[in-house]
């Protein structure tokens, strides 16, 4: 039969981790350098191959010598092809078969729609546990066909495939732990719900930018279909309401959830979407990567109090009732004006007068002196001010500084200023 035309994996293989471009470096781990045998390729005695190879974007389209292969890869364990010219998966079947070990296998962005999957093809893909098909436009079908082949199988990927629906495998895959499945188009989640009847040990559920709409679930059915769901991602999702994320909590053992870019969120601040999702999400431990502390948490659950005591009996959520019967009704927070005085009330004493003034406290001592030479009948050179705060226990303070501003010597109202003419 005559070898498919593009570059071989072995031919790829070869001219790579030849020692010119890998050079052999000795140590546990570093690399395994396979002898030359009589019946061997010449190449052999020269290749230095690690148990990972990576072969992204390099032109393959056929396997080549499968004896080769046999003797180059026993000991690989992971294998990157990732964005190569793979259309054929009897190609890929002679690559795997070929390599015992193998448990981790990428053939994201490979031409992989363009065959059909067939089981006896799939069989060699059994030891693998760790699978990525991103961008690959793979199947339903041809998913189908490697799930009932891969028993082991714990992570799969299938991002960027273009689905927009799910379709059911005849048989559940109960090894499933993690399901990666970004970027499609699964707005229905009539669809998602299909993934949780056909990975019910499901620990990490990854569905961001998908334009999920809504969670259109009742609490028993959720936490029948996800019962060991750990962990779900639904970045800029299109969750819209509060009841989606009330329904997260009828997954038993949901402790992380991810929830950036969704509409629900977008007209709320940073510090009112974090508080508002943790409180209403009393199980998670981590939100959005941050680990969620317990006085972060309290501080949320009464931040969410205050926030829905103003609103009407009818828009107040069921969980500010519990709220209320956990920490009582809370008095509103005291509203504090932490902006620096802008002015004060003082006394002008001059010699037996006293006057009460309003002034600014952004303008300097000179300019002061300026607006006090008509009160006091002295020049603003010939003028010497004292400042007396009324809670000082030193006396009065000179002000002996042009240029510094009246707010900083911290004039409040009810304080003391002494005008006195300089001595000659």
């Amino acid at each position: 039969m005559d070898q498919p035309s593009g570059r071989s994996f072995m031919q790829v293989l070869c001219e790579k981790y030849s020692p010119e471009n890998f050079p052999y470096r000795r140590g546990p781990g570093m690399g395994v350098h396979v002898p030359a045998t009589p019946q061997g390729s010449p190449m052999k005695d020269r290749l230095n191959l690690p148990s990972v190879l990576v072969l992204n974007s390099c032109g393959i389209t056929c396997a080549g010598d499968e004896n080769e292969i046999a003797a180059f890869c026993a000991h690989v364990s992971e294998l990157d092809l990732s964005d190569n010219k793979l259309e054929d998966w009897h190609e890929v079947s002679k690559i795997v078969s070929n390599v015992p070990h193998l448990e981790f296998l990428n053939l994201s962005s490979n031409p992989l729609s363009l065959s059909v999957l067939e089981r006896r093809c799939a069989g060699s893909f059994a030891g693998v546990r760790k699978l990525v098909l991103n961008n690959s436009k793979a199947s339903w079908e041809t998913v189908h066909t490697i799930l009932q082949e891969l028993p082991d199988l714990e992570e799969l990927f299938l991002c960027l495939n273009d689905y927009e629906t799910v379709s059911c495998s005849p048989v559940c895959c109960q090894s499933l732990k993690l399901l990666h499945i970004t970027d499609n188009n699964l707005q229905d989640w009539t669809e998602i719900r299909k993934l949780g009847i056909m990975f019910p040990s499901l620990d990490t559920l990854i569905l961001a930018n998908n334009n999920l709409t809504t969670i259109e679930e009742s609490e028993d059915s959720l936490a029948r279909l996800f019962p060991n769901l750990r962990s779900i991602n639904l970045h800029k999702s299109g969750l819209h309401c509060w009841e989606d994320i009330d329904k997260l909590n009828s997954f038993p053992k949901l402790e992380e959830v991810k929830l950036l870019g969704i509409p629900l969120l977008q007209s709320y601040t940073t510090e009112e979407r974090r508080k508002l999702l943790i409180a209403r999400l009393p199980s998670i431990v981590k939100l959005n990567g941050s680990i969620v502390a317990d006085g972060e948490r309290e501080d949320s659950e009464r931040f969410f109090i205050r926030y829905y005591m103003e609103f009407p009996e009818e828009e107040v959520p069921f969980r500010y009732h519990e709220l209320v019967t956990k920490y009582g009704k809370l008095e509103p927070l005291a509203v504090v004006d932490l902006r620096p005085q802008s002015s004060a009330k003082v006394e002008v004493h001059f010699q037996d007068k006293v006057e009460e003034m309003s002034i600014r406290l952004d303008q300097t001592v000179a300019e002061l002196k300026k607006h006090l030479k008509t009160v006091v009948q002295l020049s603003t050179s010939n003028m010497l001010l004292f400042y007396l705060d009324q809670e000082a226990p030193f006396g009065p303070e000179e002000m002996k500084y042009s240029s510094r501003a009246l707010h900083s010597y911290g004039i409040r109202d009810g304080d003391k200023i002494y005008v006195e003419p300089r001595m000659k």
